[in-house]
């Protein structure tokens, strides 16, 4: 059987281009699910693993445990530590406000 040629290309040339191109889409379809998938900027809403840790480090805090000793124990930084304490100290300043205005009436 002869050449085929398409153009200045042959229909050997033509399949590998294909098989190259579909190459291409795939990574690139790859890559769009990453971007997909990705987090938006900023902070997340709470998911459960978050609502979990929170509990205990609040469990562990109120044990009295070291924000040190309770960062080394959940394997979590000392800053998400302090961060997890000064919501649950917002939380409970404004429980103890309602409380006392709930008191007033």
């Amino acid at each position: 059987m002869g050449k085929v040629t398409l153009g200045k290309i042959t229909l050997k040339q033509a399949k590998e281009r294909i098989i190259k191109l579909e190459e291409e889409n795939a990574k690139l379809k790859e890559e769009l699910e990453y971007y997909k998938a990705r987090k938006a900027s900023g902070r997340q809403p709470h998911n459960k693993k978050w609502t979990d840790d929170y509990n205990d480090v609040v469990e562990m805090y109120n044990e009295g445990y070291s924000i040190e000793d309770i960062a080394r124990e959940k394997n979590l930084s000392s800053r998400t530590i302090y961060r997890y304490k000064a919501y649950y100290d917002k939380i409970n300043k404004n429980l103890k406000k309602s409380i006392k205005d709930k008191e007033k009436d």
